[in-house]
């Protein structure tokens, strides 16, 4: 294929400024090739970004993707990027009612007050040490698993052989999530919350035949080998500008209002046609990389599109004059919204929740999660509301797939969100509609994005976070050497329908540039 006259020619062109995206342009680039990422918006960033959603209101929130684990410091350090995250001294608190009075588990602040969390809670230890074990033995499996992430996708048997642990493989690998869950632990309430890693952005049930529980928790019990959750300072948006100015400055060339809306390869050279809101352009290069879904990918070459991807999720960002008192007077706030705030993530209560949304109802009781970023990073507010001490809510829930707001999106989220804040209600002291602060035209801060919303806004398709059900991180059929090879040997997928996509990581980007400089 020949560049048409006035087609201007680079190594690389990249269909989409995301953080993946923009991961694969600057390592590219500091390899010395001449790349062009195509953004169709007016900012690059895709879901990993910082917004200002209240009017008049200086909280620079991380809209939609909101906490780091699977970015490799490798990645950090490759690229020189100045972006750092905090640890969370709080893991979790999951509030309770037992025997007629509030309680609740607090999990973190040091091994002797989990302990003791775990024996208030349970009435023993027998709890907490099969929590230890099971996180030992998840621990390990992350510090064998993830140092993969970022090499050649090994084969099932390699990866088995890496995890060297055939009970840690049949638990997380082979057989549904729930098996081990219900052997291992007695307390519905601790069930849950082991349970929840599974369920982030996943419809699924504990004992799912196809195992998407199962790939969805290996995700989130791997990160960084370890398998923390970590505030990026300064919210999300700091690590995608970081990563554009290292783009820049490596001399890949940003070009923002710039859709993307053909692609045509031969297999050696492609071209992309693109336009933004005056003029329509034709790039050619030798590699395309796709930041965005594999639906995306198919409409843009015209191949045949893969199966239907559905979201599971309910997103919302609350700004609070203060933080709400707790019902369980034993624990400070501070320390409660610091880590994960689980409501009605009980073992039954989130089957219960499963089953009423598969019948095609919105879940009576919602599970849903919940975390405070300004109290481990206040620099996302202005300095007036830190000294008023105003403080952000983030809040993801659980079992919400997208078919259940297909009739009528804006009913639904209205009836969701609030059954979702009477969840949190019934174990606060005050309600939380009490505490949100207001706008400059006088309306409460809130807002609440559905998986349709999250269609609209990103192109997510479905509103599915990850693009479509995460893949295990090992090669399968069809997968390539680096998890993001298509059928067409110099168009390559970056986004998170890769393999060892989702999440805010950078690895596909990564893995899509070395596969990139491979070819040449």
């Amino acid at each position: 294929m020949s560049a048409h006259e006035g087609t201007r020619t680079y190594d690389a062109v990249i269909v989409g400024g995301g953080h993946n995206g923009l991961v694969a342009a600057a390592y590219l680039a500091r390899a010395g090739k001449s790349v062009l990422v195509l953004e169709r918006l007016d900012h690059t960033g895709g879901a990993a970004v910082s917004t200002r959603p209240f009017a008049g209101v200086d909280a620079r929130l991380s809209r939609y993707s909101y906490l780091v684990s699977l970015l490799p410091k490798k990645i950090v350090r490759d690229l020189g990027l100045g972006f750092r995250v905090r640890g969370r001294t709080i893991s979790s608190y999951t509030p309770v009612e037992r025997d007629g009075r509030p309680t609740g588990l607090l999990v973190g602040g040091g091994e002797r007050r989990t302990r003791e969390a775990f024996a208030r809670l349970t009435g023993g230890d027998q709890e907490y040490r099969a929590w230890q074990r099971f996180y030992g033995m998840t621990g390990q499996v992350a510090q064998r698993v993830f140092p993969t992430l970022t090499e050649p996708l090994p084969t099932r048997e390699e990866l088995r052989h890496r995890v060297g642990d055939d009970e840690a493989w049949r638990a997380l690998f082979e057989e549904p999530i729930g098996v081990t869950i219900e052997r291992d632990f007695a307390d519905d309430l601790v069930r849950g919350v082991v349970l929840t890693d599974g369920l982030i952005g996943t419809f699924a049930d504990a004992h799912d035949a196809s195992l998407r529980q199962n790939r969805c928790f290996l995700y989130h019990i791997i990160g960084g080998g370890t398998g923390a959750w970590d505030v990026p300072v300064g919210g999300m948006g700091a690590l995608t500008d970081a990563l554009a100015a290292a783009a820049r400055a490596a001399g890949a060339v940003i070009a923002t209002g710039h859709e993307a809306v053909r692609i045509e390869t031969d297999g050696r050279m492609a071209e992309v046609t693109h336009r933004s809101a005056d003029s329509e352009g034709i790039a050619a290069a030798r590699h395309v990389l796709v930041n965005a879904s594999p639906q995306e990918l198919a409409a843009l070459t015209g191949d045949a599109p893969p199966a239907p991807a559905e979201g599971a999720q309910l997103k919302v960002n609350m700004l609070l004059k203060r933080l709400p008192r707790l019902r369980d007077s034993s624990v400070d706030p501070r320390e409660a919204f610091a880590g994960t705030f689980h409501i009605a993530e009980g073992y039954q209560q989130l089957a219960a929740a499963h089953a009423q949304a598969a019948s095609g109802e919105l879940p009576a009781a919602p599970p849903s999660e919940i975390y405070c970023h300004s109290l481990t990073d206040p620099t996302i507010l202005g300095r007036g509301l830190v000294e008023r001490g105003y403080q952000t809510l983030t809040l993801f829930g659980l079992h919400t797939p997208a078919r259940l707001f297909a009739k009528d999106n804006d009913g639904a989220r209205d009836e969701l969100l609030k059954s979702t804040l009477a969840q949190l209600d019934a174990h606060l002291a005050e309600s939380i509609a009490d505490c949100l602060a207001l706008d400059a035209e006088g309306r409460p801060c809130i807002e609440a994005k559905t998986p349709l919303d999250l269609e609209r806004d990103l192109r997510l398709p479905g509103g599915n976070i990850f693009h479509r059900d995460l893949a295990w991180p090992h090669a399968q059929e069809g997968t390539g050497r680096w998890g993001v090879e298509t059928a067409h040997a110099n168009v390559l997928l970056c986004g998170a329908g890769a393999v060892r996509g989702g999440g805010v990581s950078g690895v596909p980007g990564h893995n899509a540039a070395m596969a990139a400089l491979e070819q040449d």
